[in-house]
């Protein structure tokens, strides 16, 4: 495995998240607003620009998926008081109950026929080790 692979595996883990991920309403989040999302959701507290820096994503767009989250109520924002200049934001303490609230789809429905899989010991040997590797990026 090189870099280009890893960067393959990552795209492609990304798809079979957001095929898993419920639908919110009629449509569905772009994909520069869900990541937006997850950043923020990892670096709560954290200003824009360093959303910017750490997505790669323009500027201007990370400003405009900030302020849907914001409409939409999943994110809260507030002006940094160390530097009145910088936003701060943080995701809505609401969220984890919604989520709660949504349905979602199993894993092992997602990655079985991605993989070509059928056995659910398989299946499930996928998704233990997944839930490994996650573990060890926390």
């Amino acid at each position: 495995m090189n870099g280009f692979d890893l960067y393959v595996l990552g795209r492609r883990l990304m798809r079979l998240g957001q095929e898993a991920t419920p639908r919110a309403g009629v449509h569905r989040l772009p994909t520069s607003v869900q990541l937006v999302l997850v950043d923020v959701g990892d670096h709560p507290g954290t200003s824009v620009s360093e959303v910017v820096a750490r997505t790669g994503l323009p500027q201007s767009l990370v400003s405009a998926a900030v302020a849907r989250l914001r409409e939409g109520g999943a994110l809260l924002t507030e002006t940094d008081p160390a530097d009145r200049r910088r936003t701060l934001v943080r995701p809505s303490p609401d969220i984890p109950a919604r989520r709660g609230q949504v349905p979602t789809t199993r894993l092992e429905d997602v990655l079985g026929p991605a993989l070509g899989l059928e056995d659910p010991h398989e299946i499930t040997h996928v998704v233990e080790l997944l839930t490994e590797l996650v573990a060890r990026f926390e």
